[in-house]
């Protein structure tokens, strides 16, 4: 009887130990099966095709082969590959890290791009670049489908050195390629790539325009135009005004009350995520214009905020960015609505998290791209504060500048902008809170709130100014990606309004126009 005990208690201990067994044995198969062909580089490849991660305007010149008709998924997969060529070696560049460079590089063409990685390492030199367009024609496509010649002329490029983490240079170029194809393992790989020659980047004209400015006057229609506007959203729809409550019945209502108090502009923020970013969604774009058309009704004019809510600046993502603007600015170049395109909300805000450099980079090539997109009408940046105003002057058509402090400082600082900038100058946003209550029990009353636009509108009569307020309602609820979670900071935010949140008029706003 002991020595079956003995019998059966071995079986199942044998038993165990085989079941672990072949547990680990299952476990090392499926690792290995996962890793199999799965380097970083590879999935780096496979996630480049599963979603467009660089897209610089790419023109093709001619694609006419004179011995082997090319298929156009052929075309199609060559232009894919090789903007992701140049996506992963400017990556590689930045980060002086090699991945990916496998897969869109034959082995005589990476051995340049390796030992330069090896040579920056060791320098402690980091380039970080992108190019911006390219004009590509095809030269060659050989008879087995395995080998394609393209050129590629008039490549607009820029690049910011570093060393050390510090700017040694920043340049702009526009060049010529030669480039040899080879398909390897289901993968155009670039084999030769050859730089031809460099030459300057060609100039924005801007002529005919119906919106201009001449030495400090703004003129649409060339009548002189003295903006007196206000920054809006629907009461209900703050911060979202094109999302699932969007009602252009609502707005038109709006726009008669705007308009009535003898305001002629608005200013509306695009939210770059909202909107769909590289993507832009056909309904976000149908309820602009419908906006936009309302105020063309009602005889006002419209300055688009672009970019709200991004925060970016890379110069990886420039591309992406690039093809956010040009799907929205570029369909309504010629609508009368239109004043201005604002590039960003208060971008200076983010040149301790971004990085100075980063942002006017940025901010510069977005100016360059939009003038592009729309010869038409103006461009400008809407800095948070006086002191960034003079940034980009040379770039912008009109200043824009916000102001939140002290009223009684307000002129000195205006003095000083006016003594540096030669550029019509805009008060984009100023206001101030009625947020007297439980968490701002000595905050401004909705009276000192009269008070202060009184003051304030006479400062702007006397010097002429052009301004927009903030806001037209107070709102019921304001979004924690405005001004963080804190209760205090939001209840300050949702009293700025000419109107309170019963829809009553505040004694503000008989001075919305004064």
């Amino acid at each position: 009887m002991g020595w079956n005990r003995n019998i059966y208690r071995s079986f199942i201990i044998i038993s165990f130990v085989g079941v672990i067994i072949l547990m680990l044995f299952g476990i090392s198969q499926t690792l290995s099966y996962l890793t199999t062909g799965a380097d970083r580089s590879s999935m780096l490849h496979l996630a480049l095709h599963k979603e467009q991660v660089y897209l610089p305007k790419l023109k093709w010149k001619d694609t006419i082969n004179p011995g082997r008709p090319i298929e156009k998924q052929t075309l199609l997969e060559i232009e894919q590959d090789y903007l992701n060529a140049w996506y992963i070696r400017n990556t590689a560049y930045q980060t002086n890290t090699p991945k990916g460079i496998d897969d869109y590089y034959t082995k005589s063409a990476r051995k340049h791009i390796f030992a330069s990685l090896i040579s920056n390492k060791e320098k402690n030199i980091a380039i970080h670049s992108t190019t911006t367009t390219h004009n590509v024609a095809l030269d060659f496509y050989s008879a087995d489908g395995q080998l394609a010649v393209i050129t590629d002329t008039g490549v607009k490029e820029y690049q910011r050195v570093y060393h050390d983490h510090e700017l040694l240079l920043e340049t702009k170029l526009q060049s010529d390629y030669q480039v040899l194809l080879m398909l390897e393992d289901g993968f155009w790989r670039i084999r030769h790539m050859v730089k031809e020659k460099n030459h300057s980047p060609d100039p924005v004209t801007q002529t005919n325009r119906s919106v201009k400015v001449m030495g400090n006057k703004i003129f649409v229609e060339d009548e002189e135009y003295q903006i007196k506007g206000i920054n809006y959203y629907p009461q209900k729809t703050p911060w979202d005004m094109f999302g699932d409550d969007y009602d252009i019945n609502v707005i038109a209502t709006d726009f008669d009350i705007i308009k009535n108090a003898g305001l002629n502009t608005i200013r509306i923020f695009i939210p770059y995520e909202v909107f769909g970013k590289a993507k832009v969604e056909a309904e976000k774009l149908e309820k602009l214009k419908q906006v936009l058309d309302k105020a063309e009704a009602k005889n006002l004019k419209v300055i688009v905020t672009l970019f709200d809510f991004y925060g970016d600046y890379s110069v990886l993502d420039w591309t992406l960015t690039h093809r956010h603007a040009e799907q929205i600015v570029s369909v309504f170049t010629n609508h009368n609505a239109i004043l201005a395109w604002d590039i960003k909300n208060e971008p200076n805000l983010d040149f301790d998290t971004r990085g100075k450099e980063n942002v006017l980079a940025w901010l510069k090539e977005m100016i360059y791209q939009i003038k592009q997109f729309d010869p038409n009408h103006l461009v400008t940046i809407g800095w948070s504060d006086t002191a960034s105003a003079d940034l980009l002057q040379n770039e912008v058509d009109i200043i824009s500048f916000h102001y939140y402090l002290d009223i009684d400082t307000f002129s000195e600082a205006y003095t000083a902008m006016r003594a540096k900038i030669e550029k019509p100058m805009v008060l984009q946003e100023f206001g101030l809170s009625s947020n007297r209550g439980f968490w701002s029990p000595f905050g401004p009353s909705e009276k000192g709130q009269a008070n202060y636009y009184k003051q304030f509108q006479e400062i702007i009569k006397q010097d002429n100014i052009h301004y927009l307020s903030w806001t037209l309602y107070d709102f019921d609820e304001v979004p924690s990606t405005v001004v963080g979670k804190l209760p205090w900071r939001k209840h300050k935010q949702k009293h700025f309004g000419f109107i309170d949140r019963d829809g009553n008029k505040k004694p503000a706003f008989e001075y919305i126009n004064k």
